[in-house]
């Protein structure tokens, strides 16, 4: 009984550790992608803020999350 109490514990532990490593690959990810965007984009005069949430979306979505981010700051937002 104990050893299946501690087989769960250690199941719901390592779950949890594997998602935090998820969440800070792709927040460190997210940044290298706001970084470049922000070289090139610098060029033209486009410019995102590299912050905790447009990080993980960033790193969440690709390509895609740095594209729906510049158009929710060209809304105005």
């Amino acid at each position: 009984m104990f050893g299946l109490a501690a087989l769960v514990i250690l199941l719901i532990v390592v779950n949890i550790f594997s998602l935090s490593l998820k969440l800070l690959w792709n927040g460190v990810v997210g940044m290298i992608l706001l970084w470049l965007f922000n070289l090139v984009g610098g060029i033209v005069g486009l410019h995102l803020e590299i912050g905790a949430v447009s990080a993980l979306v960033a790193g969440f979505f690709g390509i895609p999350g740095v594209i729906l981010l510049l158009l929710y700051q060209l809304m105005g937002h």
